[in-house]
């Protein structure tokens, strides 16, 4: 498996992890009966959960599982790099800024990379991507 593809499926397992906790922690909130934590907690789970894990579990996959060119191996590593920490940094920018209340701005900033690292990781699977023709038998056709 590339290096990216690990990297990638690593760091979103770890978002998995913390994720839940994070969940966890909103679910023990009221038995717990302590200071009602929930309502900033809920965008870092979310942020965690589908930008942190399930984007950035896709990018892995489709990192590995895409075919190769001819001649280019897997394309332009540099761009999946570049996405990959650009997602991170608009993950953690996200999910921390509006759990600690943080100005729109801040937060628009993070949207920003995420976009960013989006853009950048479909620059480079774009070449990768193509359409499936099936090939068709002589006779296959109407006669």
């Amino acid at each position: 498996m590339p290096r990216l593809s690990v990297w990638c499926i690593r760091v979103a397992l770890l978002y998995l992890g913390i994720g839940f906790t994070v969940g966890a922690v909103m679910l023990a909130v009221p038995g717990l009966h302590v200071s009602p934590v929930t309502p900033r907690l809920r965008p870092l789970h979310v942020e965690l959960l589908l930008v942190g894990w399930m984007v950035q579990l896709a990018f892995g996959v489709a990192y590995w599982i895409l075919p190769r060119q001819r001649g280019a191996g897997r394309g332009n590593e540099r761009l999946a790099w570049a996405a990959l920490l650009l997602l991170n940094i608009g993950v953690l920018t996200v999910g921390l800024g509006t759990a600690a209340g943080l100005p729109a701005p801040v937060i628009t900033a993070g949207r920003a990379a995420e976009l960013l690292g989006a853009l950048a990781f479909a620059g480079h699977a774009w070449p990768r991507a193509r359409l499936y023709t099936p090939v068709r038998s002589p006779s296959s056709g109407n006669a």
